[in-house]
């Protein structure tokens, strides 16, 4: 089931007492119509819940469907599996539960899309800020906004995986999912969901900052992890690119390459932040046989250099490929 021009926000929550009243508001204070608003609670041991239901009258005033399940605390992709299961919209957002939304950013992206129906996902940009207000220089670059292919931009962090910032068409997300389930990993959740699906669309930006990210030193994301926990950190990212790459029937060779080109690329710097000089060396070999060490780029600029190839530009756009 799938009703037409209703957008399901689903958003996963732990522990999330202190910001969630914001992100709820900013829902409110939507000027498009037509939401169903699906919060997942992920075990939280606070007052979670009890705001959550706070809000439930709210939300039936305004019109808006209204969800709130209690599952025992995983992660954040298993807090959003249990919200698919619900999705009945044609649209499909899932904001973060510290973050908030602009008034008009739900409305500007179904615009766009009902706008230009030859695209399946469309993306706004965002803002940073804290108690204190909106912050510059803070979070994940911006990248070429006019690219629409970006499977490997978001892989490589050549530009954002901001999860508030993207919208996609339920149809096709669950064709990708026909069983209404990412893969579950203590990590990613935003590759899950966008990458397969950027694999097979086009993904415009909207230039507008839309969506606001909330940055205080609580946050997932900002957690200070130790060497053991970081290193286990890249161990499931590297499993869920290669289940990604399956569920995307990846068999290019040059795709290959650049997937564990990826993968050493973070060893590299996994084992230079931590000292580990043998580990480090191996993963500079490996990028050396591969073509994308150090080594090679220092080759190809001193040859650019030596000839006079008036080649310079080009050059440092491939190195972001």
């Amino acid at each position: 089931m799938r009703i037409s021009g209703l957008v399901s926000c689903v958003t996963p929550v732990y522990n999330g007492e202190k910001y969630i009243e914001a992100m709820l508001n900013s829902l409110l204070g939507q000027t498009y119509p037509y939401v169903e608003a699906i919060l997942v609670d992920d075990g939280s041991v606070d007052n979670t819940v009890g705001i959550l239901e706070s809000y439930r009258e709210k939300f039936i005033e305004r019109g808006y469907g209204y969800q709130i399940l209690q599952t025992p605390h995983r992660n954040a992709s298993a807090a959003i599996n249990q919200g698919l299961k619900l999705a009945v919209g044609e649209y499909l957002i899932w904001p973060d539960s510290d973050d908030i939304l602009e008034p008009d950013s739900i409305k500007r992206r179904v615009d766009f899309l009902r706008d230009h129906p030859q695209y399946s996902c469309v993306r706004s940009i965002m803002y940073y800020f804290d108690k204190e207000g909106q912050i510059s220089g803070a979070g994940e670059t911006l990248g070429a906004l006019k690219k629409e292919r970006i499977f490997f931009d978001i892989m490589e962090g050549l530009t954002f995986v901001c999860c508030g910032c993207y919208m996609l068409k339920t149809k096709e997300f669950f064709e990708i999912y026909p069983d209404r389930k990412i893969p579950e990993y203590p990590v990613g959740q935003n590759f899950q969901m966008l990458l397969p699906y950027m694999y097979r669309y086009n993904c415009p930006t909207i230039q507008e900052r839309l969506y606001g990210v909330r940055v205080h030193p609580g946050s997932h994301s900002r957690k200070v992890l130790s060497q053991a926990e970081e290193e286990e950190r890249y161990r499931y990212f590297e499993s869920l690119i290669d289940e990604i790459a399956r569920i995307c029937n990846i068999h290019s060779l040059y795709e290959k390459r650049r997937i564990l080109c990826w993968k050493l690329q973070r060893r590299r710097k996994l084992a230079k932040r931590h000292g580990k000089k043998l580990a480090m060396a191996k993963a500079e070999v490996e990028l050396f046989l591969c073509g994308r060490s150090r080594i090679h780029r220092w080759a190809l600029q001193w040859i650019i250099h030596l000839f006079g190839l008036g080649m310079e530009n080009e050059y440092e756009r491939n190195l972001q490929r």
